[in-house]
């Protein structure tokens, strides 16, 4: 046991102080996969097995070259430690063969698994089968670990022997390729707590290695616990107090399928959906299709919505569980930070970790997450610990909201292999939406080999189960909402200035950020003030912003009338905002659904005899689309904001909708959502097809550049999961974004444009890089500048660019920024 005691695994903590041997960091972490891994409910042969191969998953600590490195003595090798990990283990796989059976490729998938822990498998060139080869790569990485190779071998039987009922018999290849991937990331997890210094002190006093097993085992449970990792039980409580709606009823009722399940909830906009997922997923979760929830939605202004509402719920249905926000402001969250100060008095509260909160990477794995569908996507591109993401999610049923927003070719190709994923570790999923076409539907159900014959709507259907399709079709006491096209932005203006004056909350809702400011200056100009929202405001502006238009036309809005709102697509989605009179720029159906939503919305709190009109009108700005000259029909009218989408579901909308002349919810809205997409859409114009073939050509380039980004599951996490180093995988297609920090002048050098202590961050803010690229922006070498970012790392100087903003709103010429007006481009300043 002694010689074991001579590969440290981690440095001393001080000068002089004592190294943790690798055996025992080996078994720290195995104990903790222990914790991890018991409420998947595996058999005890396989999962000893995977147990026993996370603890040789740092074989390749018992190296000279690792050894000889640690301590200073050397500097690093070619290769790094986790890669002659699974050289070791390869080399050694006659001896693994006779404690795990099974065959080598099938082995060698768990080797390459586990090795690659630290975010990526490695891609040494791999001679299975050949434990004696020794050739290129291979040999340089067994010479690198020295005296080390004999003695990896004797861990490996002393391990063995404190799992001796581990077993990979019965697994196939295709099933050990599938696992891998699971396994990455439970084992990074498992890593990653087993590292903490705080729960595993440095130890080198010899004792046999099951003694040391037996004494780590509580201090894993511990660690489990401690960061927020050890489950949480579930409760039967209502979640409701109200009596609940069709769509509500009917997941109360419909029958759970054996096994992994995919529900699809398709109802109108305001009709209660989350709370139908809710009450959906207490079923599954007390069927035990997963053991958490993850809210996945489309935007950070929506998970931070969804995350308020969520706090509110889950400590119904869970016993005092740990909720996280995963999003790339998440730390800017006062809700989150909230919840992070808090502790659990109650079975009903809801808390997180320090070290849940630490990581979006670590937020998945939580009893509750909720974020941005980017954050679940990642689990299927080759970023570093996508496994991480991987298996966070696995134990989750997931809840994707606005799923028709992810309809676009290449985030669509990401969400269907993130469902098979899901699918494979086990995973249920519940999809939400108002428009989601028949063509979408189809293809995301087929992924849980379910089909869907019925058009009805609104619709429960349940992959593989028993649907939900004869809900009530009346129109709720709002009525349809007539369609009305206005021809001119004078037009626009008009409308608007009268229902103001009579007293109407009134909102217009813009294709584009420039054309958002162009119609406040229109409507200043005719003597009516309004207020402006769009995604081009320093973020502290926009949450400013967005907290008082939350509180003027909310459910519970207070002086409402007469007010005018001017903003862009972040109106459009999982915002509980309700106005009297709306006008929109002409958008696809799908969107103009979704806008129409926020009107009318709250008929118990302003019931149709408080309303200042006397019907819900959705006026939209758009040329008459039986006038079509040329390409250059939409621009005419709506400018800029022309291209923002496909120009041919442009036309078909616009044909349809003003034909049909209204929308009626929920009974007409498939009809209205296949006139555009569906197979009996109406052909374009002449002058259209051209803009039409293009569409469809970037669309299939926009599919085959997700087909290369998304990892290959089939292959395996070793050939599946390689990334290149140089590439990038976004989770979204579009045009790329500049980051500008406003600052402005102060006393001791520049500060940032919002006070406070999250300043910096909260005085960013987005544009084009290509519109940006125009401008003089400041150079970033100014010693004032320069005193702010001399500390930074190169990726943060890469990405931000800091921009002092003169007294007058002046960035530099043509670029201006104003507390009100947002981020102002050229000829709009």
């Amino acid at each position: 046991m002694r010689e074991f005691l001579e590969w440290p695994g981690k440095s001393a903590t001080e000068v002089g102080g004592v190294e943790h041997p690798a055996v025992y960091h080996m078994l720290d972490v195995a104990a903790v996969a222990e914790r991890l891994i018991a409420p998947f409910g595996l058999e005890t042969p396989r999962r000893d097995a995977l147990v026993f191969l996370i603890a040789l998953h740092d074989l390749g600590k018992i190296s000279e070259g690792f050894r000889a490195m640690l301590r200073g003595e050397a500097a690093g090798g070619r290769y790094r430690h986790w890669q002659v990990s699974e050289v070791l283990l390869c080399h050694h796989d006659d001896l693994l063969a006779t404690y795990l059976g099974s065959a080598p490729h099938r082995r060698a998938a768990l080797y390459a698994a586990v090795a690659g822990h630290h975010g990526r498998p490695s891609d040494l060139p791999l001679p299975m089968g050949r434990r004696l080869a020794r050739h290129g790569p291979w040999e340089d990485a067994l010479d690198l670990a020295g005296i080390g190779v004999a003695a990896a071998r004797e861990v490996i039987a002393a391990f063995a022997a404190l799992w001796p009922e581990a077993s990979l018999e019965g697994m196939s290849l295709e099933e050990a390729q599938t696992l891998g991937w699971w396994l990455a990331g439970l084992c990074t997890t498992a890593d990653w707590i087993g590292s903490n210094t705080e729960w595993f002190a440095p130890n080198a006093q010899a004792m046999p290695l099951s003694a040391y097993l037996a004494q780590t085992r509580p201090m894993a449970a511990k660690a489990v616990e401690g960061v927020g990792l050890g489950g949480c039980d579930l409760r039967n409580n209502a979640l409701f107090d109200f009596k609940l709606h069709r769509m509500q009823d009917a997941c109360v009722q419909v029958p759970l399928p054996e096994g992994p399940m995919l529900a699809v909830i398709e109802d109108e906009t305001g009709s209660g959906k989350t709370e139908a997922a809710l009450l959906l997923a207490q079923r599954m979760l007390a069927a035990g299709k997963g053991r958490g929830l993850y809210f996945a939605l489309p935007t950070m202004a929506t998970a931070d919505a969804m995350f308020a509402r969520a706090t509110k719920v889950v400590g119904r249905m869970f016993d005092a569980p740990r909720i996280t926000l995963a999003h790339g402001r998440a730390g800017l969250s006062v809700a989150f930070r909230d919840i992070q100060a808090s502790r659990a008095d109650s079975p009903d509260d809801v808390t997180c970790t320090d070290w849940l909160a630490q990581s979006r990477r670590r937020a998945l794995l939580a009893d509750v997450g909720v974020g941005t569908i980017d954050q679940a996507l990642l689990a299927v591109l080759p970023v570093k610990f996508q496994t991480l993401r991987y298996f966070g999610l696995s134990s989750k049923i997931l809840i994707v909201d606005e799923v028709h927003e992810l309809g676009e070719p290449y985030i669509g190709a990401e969400l269907e292999a993130l469902l098979r994923m899901h699918r494979a570790a086990g995973g249920s999923a519940i999809l939400l939406t108002a428009t989601l076409p028949l063509a979408q539907r189809a293809r995301l159900l087929a992924v849980y080999d379910g089909q869907a014959p019925s058009a009805a709507y609104p619709a429960l259907t349940v992959a593989g189960g028993v649907g939900v399709s004869d809900l009530p079709q009346a129109t709720g006491p709002k009525g349809p909402v007539r369609v009305a096209r206005l021809g001119r932005m004078d037009a626009a203006v008009e409308v608007i200035a009268q229902a103001a004056a009579r007293g109407a909350a009134c909102v217009w809702v813009r294709n584009s950020v420039d054309d958002a400011i162009a119609a406040v200056q229109a409507l200043l100009a005719a003597g009516v003030a309004a207020d402006l929202l769009h995604a081009r405001f320093a973020l502290g502006d926009r949450k400013r912003i967005e907290a008082a238009v939350g509180e003027r036309f909310g459910k519970d809005g207070k002086g409402r009338a007469g007010r005018v709102l001017v903003g862009t697509q972040v109106l459009e989605s999982s915002l509980d905002f309700d106005f009297d009179v709306m006008v929109s720029d002409l958008a696809p159906m799908a969107a103009l659904v979704q806008r129409a939503g926020r009107l009318w919305r709250h008929m118990t709190e302003r019931p149709r005899a408080q309303r200042p009109v006397p019907a819900p009108v959705l006026h939209v700005l758009a040329p008459d689309p039986a006038q079509v000259v040329d390409d250059r029909w939409l621009q005419g009218v709506l400018g800029g904001g022309a291209f923002v989408y496909p120009l041919a579901d442009q036309w078909r909308t616009a044909d349809h909708l003003f034909r049909v002349g209204e929308i009626t919810a929920p009974s007409g809205l498939r009809a209205l959502i296949e006139a555009v997409h569906g197979a009996e859409a109406r052909d374009v114009p002449p002058a259209l097809e051209a803009e039409e073939i293009q569409t469809e050509g970037k669309g299939a380039a926009a599919r085959g550049h997700a087909a290369q980004n998304i990892v290959d599951f089939a292959a395996g996490y070793r050939a599946g999961g390689r990334a290149n180093d140089d590439a990038q995988y976004p989770t979204r297609l579009g045009e790329e974004q500049q980051t500008l920090v406003l600052a402005r002048a102060g006393a001791g050098g520049l500060q940032p444009w919002i006070a406070g202590p999250e300043g910096w961050a909260l005085s960013e803010v987005s544009a084009s890089r290509k519109r940006l690229a125009r401008f003089d922006l400041p150079e970033q070498d100014a010693p004032e500048i320069v005193a702010l970012t001399r500390d930074w790392p190169d990726w943060k100087r890469t990405s931000l660019r800091i921009c002092p903003v003169a007294e007058d709103g002046m960035i530099c010429p043509g670029l201006r920024y104003d507390p009100g007006w947002g981020l102002m481009i050229g000829a709009l300043d």
